[in-house]
């Protein structure tokens, strides 16, 4: 305590009491400084959080959406603008919501180190050990690294969200849930599948931006193919602006014409631009109108096409 400007040399002249100097800089000096280190590490990570609510956050009241979201508005027509606000919005929360996690965790645990640093911890071989650790944890969670990580993509990307029906391989069906390392679908069956995000390599989605209704129509050798594509085409264009159909179709429906030719006569192919997810209730409909209108018109459809299990009997 002989050099009057330390700290200890100020607590003995005030207290008189050299245990109280010797110890002041464990009992002040250190306690301020890892107060400070918190509160840092706090302010820091508030400030994170704020940014990420900045980037992440969706404009309820019009404006320019934040760069996060443009992928997905760049992807939808203009018609489907009202359709997806609430997926945008939830997709956003998904992702800040994974962002903030990541900030708390660095933040709080580089300020962690730091106060064991403060406290004389030799940090040294605790990093090294860390690191050892993480190696092996590395080494043994590969696929859930791996899921983690494709999940984060999939969410950035926006490749699919729930309510959207997919095709990732092993698994066709309704996006159920979303999750950073598990996909949830459920089939037409039923059945709930449940895939890993790491294990997904390539997604088919038949609910974003939009989708086309394909209607193929049997037709007989003997037929007009011309006034039988004349008569489909106003069928379509009727039921297309019928009150069931109108709202999910978004452009006229467009007569292909013939597309194969079997065994049992001709096919014609017709196409409607519908919403996301509305082809397959579209092409029910639609199939049902044509294949009446024909009836009407005086067409008769392939025999095999109609009576596939009577055909073997009657060569008997």
């Amino acid at each position: 305590m002989q050099d009057t400007s330390t700290f200890c040399y100020q607590v003995w002249k005030a207290t008189n009491n050299e245990w109280l100097a010797g110890s002041a800089n464990w009992l002040l000096t250190k306690p301020l400084k890892i107060l400070m280190i918190l509160v840092i590490a706090f302010v820091i990570r508030l400030l994170l959080r704020r940014l990420i609510n900045r980037v992440t956050t969706f404009p309820r009241s019009g404006g320019k959406l934040p760069a996060l979201l443009r992928p997905l508005r760049e992807r939808a027509p203009e018609v489907l603008g009202s359709a997806i606000i609430e997926r945008r919005r939830q997709r956003a929360q998904t992702i800040g919501s994974v962002l903030k996690s990541m900030a708390t965790f660095l933040v709080y645990g580089l300020a962690f180190i730091l106060v064991l640093g403060e406290l004389g911890l030799d940090l040294g071989p605790i990093i090294a050990s860390a690191g050892i650790i993480g190696v092996a944890i590395g080494f043994g969670a590969q696929n859930l690294v791996k899921d983690f990580l494709s999940g984060i993509f999939m969410m950035v990307e926006d490749q699919y969200g729930v309510g959207d029906v997919v095709d990732i391989g092993e698994a066709t069906g309704t996006v159920e849930a979303v999750g950073l390392r598990i996909t949830t679908l459920r089939d037409l069956k039923g059945t709930v599948w449940y895939v890993r995000n790491g294990e997904v390599l390539r997604v088919g989605n038949s609910s974003q931006g939009f989708a086309v209704a394909v209607v193929d129509v049997p037709l007989g050798y003997t037929a007009d193919v011309e006034r039988a594509t004349t008569v489909l085409a106003d069928a379509a264009a009727t039921a297309t602006a019928s009150d069931a159909l109108k709202d999910n179709v978004l452009e006229p429906p467009e007569m292909l014409g013939v597309e194969s030719v079997t065994p049992e006569g001709l096919q014609l192919r017709l196409t409607v631009k519908v919403r996301p997810g509305k082809q397959w209730a579209v092409q029910r409909a639609l199939r049902a109108q044509l294949l009446a209108a024909l009836e009407e018109a005086g067409f008769e459809p392939p025999l095999g096409r109609l009576f596939p299990s009577v055909a073997p009997a009657v060569e008997k």
